[in-house]
């Protein structure tokens, strides 16, 4: 079975199975802005091994097999009727002949009254199909008497439910999918939805994005125009006024930056200056650059860029686990490093060299530790491939990637809204993600 289930939140938790794990898809949102979420359920279930189930089972067979021959028996009883009534015509005609012959018939008289009388003969073998129907119906009345009182026996033992009792028994199912918000909170990327263009401004590179780390209350959204030199960043106080051009405040950064890999993460913007491979951390609400530190041995200034190029040597993501640093070095001879990085002091706390080369990706994103990468910035992209930092491993994948616009130089996963940011050739453009999970019988994702 593959019930859909809609949820408030991106997160939901799902009773388990006594031999297996469920499989569940989540997606951000449906047109109506909730969460969609698909659990596909053990075949062997306690359902299918339940003795009510089996025998409910087995009287929805039961009435199958009686509305099938029900169906039959309309049928057969409408073409019958159809053909008595013909013959009620032809019997009504005989005896207007039969009185007005006054006893006396001629031959010819006689000869047409035969014929119709033959006419007549496939009567007896319909009336016996009657007798027969009959029959059929008083084994049907039986049928759906045992029917009936097989029903009421279950309903006894399972209890009679009414209205409201549903709707109890629904609202205890959903309390349970909606507790789920931790344990689903990560799964592996099986779907992108087509885009959602949200505004058309600016030049054909650039970034904009929200904070990942904000209450949802907060849905300010930055926006900074070009892909070097640039310091101004434009804060809009809602994604509304960000679409309408309105109700925004301007940053002036005390350093350029290179690039459009920046992110904001806890009131903080992380980004590369310019000409350097350095991290810098602007925060918002002071107007001050509070760290700023050397990514060891990263290139810069398009030594490692995407294949757009644009300055876009280093990369960095925001998932559901921190900060991360995407770039490469000579050391690892222009394949593509992943860095966790400490938000406060921007120190390196791991490093994973994927083996993929960085010129050969077009861009990439971070979800729940994998770092997924598209094989072009242009029309024809894909997710071609996903590196996972939790096994050191990596493998190709084929997730279709609708570019609209033909050059995407910004490409973003945001854990709050569960939803690709993406600067699309002068287009902001927002995809929705589907993560598949499977939730083991211990209870751990």
């Amino acid at each position: 079975m593959l019930p859909r289930l809609k949820c408030s939140g991106t997160t939901i938790t799902l009773f388990q199975s006594p031999e297996e794990g469920w499989q569940l898809y989540t997606s951000a949102q449906a047109p109506d802005g909730k969460c969609i979420c698909t659990a596909v359920i053990p075949a062997q279930s306690t359902c299918s091994r339940d003795g009510r189930s089996r025998e409910l089972r087995q009287l929805m067979e039961k009435v199958q097999n009686v509305s099938q021959s029900m169906e039959v028996l309309e049928l057969r009883t409408y073409r019958d009727l159809q053909y008595v009534r013909g013959m009620e015509t032809l019997m009504r005609s005989l005896d207007a002949r039969l009185r007005a012959a006054d006893g006396s018939l001629s031959a010819k008289s006689f000869q047409e009254l035969k014929d119709r009388m033959t006419e007549l003969l496939p009567l007896s073998s319909v009336l016996e199909q009657y007798k027969a129907d009959t029959r059929t119906i008083v084994r049907l009345r039986e049928d759906v008497r045992n029917l009936s009182g097989s029903l009421a026996t279950i309903q006894e033992e399972m209890g009679a439910y009414g209205y409201e009792d549903l709707q109890q028994r629904v609202m205890a199912l959903e309390a349970r999918l909606h507790a789920c918000a931790q344990k689903l909170g990560c799964g592996k990327l099986t779907g992108v939805s087509n885009p959602i263009t949200v505004r058309a401004m600016g030049s054909r590179f650039g970034s904009w994005m929200t904070d990942t780390m904000a209450p949802s209350a907060d849905s300010r959204v930055w926006y900074m125009d070009g892909y070097y030199k640039g310091r101004r960043v434009l804060e809009f106080r809602t994604l509304g006024d960000f679409i309408k051009g309105q109700n925004f405040i301007q940053h002036l950064l005390p350093q350029p930056w290179a690039g459009t890999g920046h992110v904001v993460y806890n009131g903080s913007l992380f980004y590369n200056k310019y000409q350097s491979n350095v991290v810098v951390k602007y925060h918002f609400r002071s107007r001050s650059v509070l760290v700023q530190r050397s990514l060891p041995g990263a290139g810069y200034n398009n030594t490692f860029p995407y294949s757009w190029g644009g300055f876009s040597d280093m990369d960095f993501m925001v998932d559901e686990s921190g900060l991360w640093a995407v770039y490469t070095t000579n050391q690892n001879a222009g394949n593509i490093v992943v860095s966790r990085l400490d938000p406060h002091t921007l120190e390196v706390m791991r490093s994973w060299d994927t083996g993929y080369p960085k010129r050969s990706a077009g861009e990439a994103f971070m979800i729940c530790g994998v770092l997924y990468v598209t094989n072009s910035h242009l029309a024809g992209a894909k997710v071609y491939f996903a590196y996972f930092t939790n096994t050191s491993s990596y493998e190709y994948t084929d997730v279709p990637f609708h570019n609209q616009y033909s050059h995407i130089s910004m490409l973003d996963y945001n854990p709050r809204e569960r939803a690709l940011y993406t600067w699309n050739n002068g287009h902001q453009v927002l995809y929705n993600v589907t993560l598949f999970h499977v939730i083991s019988t211990s209870g751990d994702p």
